[in-house]
């Protein structure tokens, strides 16, 4: 299977028994990153959340009582 970087715009070959390519083809709204895209983000989000101003927000759900 063929697919494309988001950010890049490189494209690369990934086995199509491999899980990540079954995720890809059955959810159409998720994007692919390569790898080097994906070490780049993960490398600038923890340099982020050391400074101590980055902060993930959860969402707030209410329990139902009826359910």
């Amino acid at each position: 299977m063929k697919v494309k970087c988001v950010l890049c715009d490189t494209i690369e070959e990934l086995e199509n028994s491999s899980l990540h390519a079954k995720r890809l083809r059955n959810s159409k709204l998720r994007m692919y990153l390569c790898n080097s895209c994906y070490e780049r983000i993960a490398q600038r989000t923890k340099e982020r959340h050391e400074t101590g101003n980055f902060h993930l927000y959860k969402e707030n759900k209410q329990d139902d009582d009826i359910i």
